[in-house]
């Protein structure tokens, strides 16, 4: 089987997923030029069993769509997102580009993943607010896909 066509594990995305939260962390608090993080993140880590190319894929396409996935989140935040923990916010940054974006993956999934991430990475009550969050990005941006799931089964 060609491995190239194979469907990355759901443990190589998470994998990503958790270098991504961590690079754009650097990002935002450094500015540092996304190539270099990348490269650092490559040379520094084991990422034989990491969704590479998912990695790279949010590492450089959530910076330019920034402004529209802020907009997505904004109206249900709390705070100005200037006061937002820099950790959630690469995390809500993640779930909601995987919620606009990738409509491969699952709202639940999305949900999920900024949930779990949360977990490991943020503070006490973190992933309760992000799911709080997500839940409502995902509630205006897959509205059919909702909607599907709620459908009882014949």
């Amino acid at each position: 089987m060609n491995t190239a066509s194979q469907k990355p594990s759901p443990s190589a995305r998470r994998k990503a997923r958790r270098f991504t939260v961590q690079a754009l962390y650097q990002w935002q608090m450094t500015g540092t030029n996304l190539g270099e993080i990348e490269t650092q993140f490559r040379v520094d880590n084991d990422m034989r069993k990491t969704d590479v190319a998912y990695f790279h894929e949010l590492l450089h396409e959530i910076p330019k769509c920034i402004n529209e996935l802020d907009g997505h989140f904004k109206p249900y935040l709390d705070r100005e997102i200037k006061d937002l923990d820099r950790v959630e916010l690469a995390i809500l940054r993640i779930g909601t580009y995987e919620l606009s974006k990738r409509v491969d993956v699952p709202y639940k999934v999305a949900i999920n993943e900024g949930i779990e991430l949360a977990k490991y990475f943020g503070a006490t009550e973190s992933h309760k607010y992000v799911n709080g969050i997500l839940d409502k990005v995902a509630q205006k941006l897959r509205v059919l896909e909702l909607k599907a799931n709620d459908k009882p089964a014949d």
